[in-house]
């Protein structure tokens, strides 16, 4: 039985993790967090949580902390790097869904999140927790930081071509788009039915701080270094990320090839399905789910691959994905409280 506790559990990505985890017979949750909430039975923030679990709130500061296996944040940036080294002293392992352990650059995280790192000796020690990569090393890890959302989907997306070292590194395109939850649990006007109702936007187009954590991981798959131009938008749904991506090609290729590449790197991933050529996905086909679904497309005219990959942000782009690593770490099924369905319609 597994000990866990949740730092930060009245968000997205907090709840997502209740959702995941209370039906499962190997898991014991032992304490959620929030310091406004404190004494609140969890299942009156949440009520789809009503007989699935029974505690209350309680201060993150509590001993009880201590006592679990596993500890996981969910917490805005900037809060896990405060009291992630009190629980690692202890043996406790921490994985953590914010961006305070993603970036192994200390000055580069400081510059994109504007405030001080209060445990930048962890950065080298934390492992990146994107399974079809660091397989191995998410197994012996005490300290994880899931990827972020738009990280996972564009980096899923341009993994294969860059392995095999296909594509001209210097002009590599993402045109993602997110749903309104990725903007978190909490009062601004841009998230606001009136405001995002019936339109599209783009925002971060100067630089989004998920640009370095995802060339961090691109430049590693490439073994170079990257340029990625990266353009995030908001969409009028509540889940989904889907991010078209653009590869020119280093020489022509017949499409059956790129297609065998995509299906060849991914045939062993349970959490990775590469479309039959000539499909395309849609963020419907994941929502609930803990999937990536990818489309691949040649255009010979120009020499250009396009990759349509598309995730449920708060699931394999945060919370699923976190859990598919909880189970890596302590040598369960990886596929273990992750087998659902998506939700359709």
């Amino acid at each position: 039985m597994i000990k866990v506790g949740i730092v930060g559990g009245t968000g997205y990505t907090g709840v997502e993790l209740l959702r995941l985890l209370a039906p499962r017979q190997d898991v014991r949750l032992e304490v959620i967090t929030s310091r406004e909430l404190q004494g609140t039975p969890v299942s009156d923030l949440f009520p789809n949580l009503r007989g699935f679990v029974d505690l209350p709130f309680s201060s993150p500061d509590t001993e009880a902390l201590f006592a679990c296996d596993v500890v996981f944040y969910a917490t805005p940036h900037a809060v896990a790097m405060k009291t992630v080294p009190a629980l690692l002293k202890r043996g406790v392992r921490v994985i953590d869904l914010s961006a305070d352990f993603r970036l192994k650059d200390r000055a580069l995280w400081e510059k994109w999140y504007k405030v001080t790192h209060e445990s930048p000796e962890y950065l080298a020690e934390a492992v990146y927790g994107l399974p079809e990569i660091n397989r191995a090393k998410i197994a012996g890890a005490q300290l994880l930081a899931v990827p972020g959302c738009y990280p996972t989907s564009i980096q899923l997306g341009f993994l294969p071509l860059l392995e095999a070292g296909m594509v001209d590194t210097a002009y590599l395109i993402a045109d993602a788009k997110s749903g309104v939850s990725g903007a978190g649990r909490k009062a601004s006007v841009g998230s606001l039915l009136t405001e995002a109702s019936e339109s599209l936007s783009a925002y971060g187009v100067s630089g989004h701080r998920h640009l370095p954590e995802i060339c961090q991981g691109l430049d590693s798959y490439a073994g170079e270094q990257v340029k990625l131009t990266f353009i995030p938008h908001l969409t009028p749904m509540i889940r989904g990320i889907h991010s078209t991506l653009y590869a020119p090609l280093r020489e022509g290729k017949d499409p059956a090839v790129i297609q065998q590449l995509f299906e060849n790197r991914y045939a062993n991933e349970p959490f990775v399905d590469v479309l039959p050529q000539g499909q395309y996905p849609a963020t419907r086909n994941v929502r609930g789910a803990n999937r990536c679904q990818i489309g691949v497309c040649y255009l010979p005219a120009n020499n250009m691959v396009v990759v349509l990959s598309v995730i449920d942000n708060l699931v394999k782009g945060a919370s699923g994905q976190a859990v598919q690593n909880m189970n890596i770490m302590f040598g369960l099924d990886e596929e273990e409280g992750l087998r659902n369905v998506a939700l359709l319609p």
